[in-house]
């Protein structure tokens, strides 16, 4: 957006930080962490409700991952679920030289079908707290998620220390069913998921069972999967980490620890430039690493609660666990009424929060001075045949059934659409503040980027059809990408991209939120050979098409793994 060459000394900052985490790397030895996973459906009540859910070698959610940078990670996945497919997304992870293992439904691979056995190898080659989970319909929603842990070799000092560490996996979760939610969706008329029923803190929340009009055993508050909720114990004086994730399907959350403030100081495996909060907003797809200082009255213990924001979800209970310090009964219920958090309706705080994220000053990648290309993205509600869609510059996207990573490799130029999508709006034109005409198509196009090129996005909000805004948080596959700033109201690229971006300390993130009637600006460098979604990480939007798909370099991916190949026309290929 901003004129002007790209400096050289940006390039050789990158340069040497990578030539540097590589030489640190060749002091530790490099470990392959294999993993055998079972998919398969379990009646599970994590919030005393039972249903169906999606689980990890009967587990929802799956275990934590742990590896060390520059660990290979191997990871067999056996589909137990009978009949549906799976494919998982290891989110975060950017997958370099390993576009196939993205674990993407019809953008890097074909589902996993049922009976079939597939491994994901990959490299986690940067520190920091990440998440999997399921990337193929809206099975996301079922369960089949986790949280994946990398850190520093030894003898690598991060710029913070701690005495132990928490991981913290946020969810929603509903008593309806997928195919429920899906087919809602995809109705004439319309029919929403509505708000969750709970929210949960490592897979485990509470529903008041005696508020269902039909009470059955299927609900049941004495079940043992949600009678005591989730603990934490804290020995007074330490520090913690919280490594805290969020996962959810459509909630905007805020986390706090009673009487404890937090410490921000890593961002989707970036160190921040450190900042205290009491409440964490928090949006699917992003993760945190917190400091928590355990300097409150040992004798007793505290609720650690998350909250609904950004959406009026009044009937949805917040998600409780409970704080322990050392000595004290876990099982205690604290002798206080758990925290309500800010109002859900207060995004003022919520923007400011996002503008506080900024580079580490000892650990900032410069971001390039200006862009080669600027996509200036407009998601709107839309009526198309009679469907309600989410389009972005008036396409709703579609997955094709070829991955677009087979046939774009293998030239299947008649697997998914050809006309290019377009790089912009009306921006002049048109009114973010009411709904959308009844217009729109639905299609399989992809933004095709020159290679080590640097590309702008902004993301730029507007009111749905119900004549209001909601937040989106939008996660980049294969990439980070520099997160130049947040706006309110509608983007103008001639005053906006010389006022209020910030090209000095901006941090680097694969998840931004865009906030209400707003607009969002990142930067990222188009050098990871591959075909990469980027998308809103709320499960009902992307299922409606709210995303788009970017090819960079397919030419310099290597052969291709036959095991992603054998639906649409790569059946003879596989």
């Amino acid at each position: 957006m901003s004129p002007g060459p790209k400096p050289l000394v940006v390039a050789a900052a990158v340069l040497c930080f990578s030539l540097c985490t590589s030489l640190l790397l060749l002091g530790a030895e490099a470990k392959v962490r294999h993993y055998d996973w079972e998919i398969s459906y379990q009646h599970k009540s994590p919030d005393c409700f039972e249903k169906l859910a999606v689980t990890v070698n009967g587990e929802a959610p799956g275990p934590t991952i742990y590896a060390t940078q520059g660990d290979t990670v191997v990871v067999t996945v056996h589909n137990k679920l009978e009949t549906e497919n799976t494919a998982i997304h290891w989110h975060g992870i950017r997958q370099i030289g390993t576009p196939w293992a993205d674990g993407v439904g019809g953008v890097t691979q074909c589902p996993i079908l049922p009976g079939e056995t597939f491994t994901y190898k990959f490299v986690v080659d940067r520190p920091g707290t990440y998440l999997y989970h399921a990337h193929y319909g809206m099975q996301r929603v079922a369960g089949l998620n986790g949280m994946i842990v990398v850190t520093v070799p030894e003898g690598v000092w991060e710029p913070f220390r701690y005495d132990d560490e928490h991981t913290v996996l946020l969810e929603d979760w509903w008593h309806k069913s997928v195919y429920d939610q899906a087919t809602g969706l995809s109705a004439k008329p319309f029919v929403f998921v509505g708000e969750p029923q709970s929210l949960l803190i490592n897979g485990r929340g509470t529903f008041n069972c005696p508020k269902l009009a039909n009470s059955t055993e299927s609900c049941n508050n004495s079940h043992p999967d949600c009678t005591l909720p989730t603990q934490f114990t804290f020995v007074p004086g330490k520090n913690y980490l919280l490594r805290i994730g969020s996962l959810t399907s459509l909630s905007s959350l805020s986390f706090e620890i009673e009487g404890h403030l937090m410490t921000v100081v890593e961002a989707d495996g970036h160190y921040v430039r450190p900042f205290v909060v009491r409440n964490l907003f928090i949006y699917s797809g992003e993760t945190y690493s917190v400091l928590v200082k355990a300097n409150q009255d040992p004798r007793r213990n505290y609720w650690a609660t998350s909250h609904i924001v950004g959406r009026n979800a009044s009937s949805t209970p917040s998600a409780k666990a409970i704080v322990s310090y050392a000595g004290n009964n876990p099982r205690k219920t604290p002798p206080t009424v758990p925290t309500t958090g800010p109002s859900w309706d207060n995004t003022v705080i919520r923007v400011e929060q996002s503008r506080a994220i900024v580079a580490h000053p000892g650990y900032a990648v410069l971001a390039p001075a200006r862009a080669d290309r600027t996509l200036l993205l407009l998601n709107t509600q839309n009526y198309i045949n009679g469907h309600t869609k989410w389009t972005i510059n008036g396409v709703s996207l579609h997955f094709p059934a070829t991955p677009y990573l087979v046939s774009m490799k293998h030239g299947l130029t008649d697997a998914y659409d050809q006309h290019p999508p377009l790089d912009t709006y009306d921006h002049r034109g048109h009114d973010i503040s009411a709904p959308a005409q009844t217009n729109g198509t639905i299609g399989s196009p992809v933004y095709r980027l020159a290679f080590d090129s640097v590309v702008d996005v902004v993301l730029q909000n507007s009111n749905m059809l119900n004549d209001k805004s909601e937040t989106h948080p939008w996660h980049l596959h294969g990439h980070d990408f520099w997160v130049l700033g947040h706006g309110e109201g509608k983007f103008d690229p001639a005053a906006d991209a010389w006022r209020l971006l910030n090209v000095k300390d901006p941090i680097m993130k694969n998840t931004v939120p865009l906030h209400p009637d707003g607009w969002t600006a990142i930067r990222f460098h188009a050098n990871n050979p591959g075909v990469w979604l980027f998308h809103c990480h709320v499960e009902a939007h992307v299922f409606m098409g709210m995303g788009v798909v970017f090819e960079e370099g397919v030419e310099r991916v290597g052969r291709l793994p036959s095991s992603i190949m054998g639906c649409g026309h790569s059946k003879g290929l596989h």
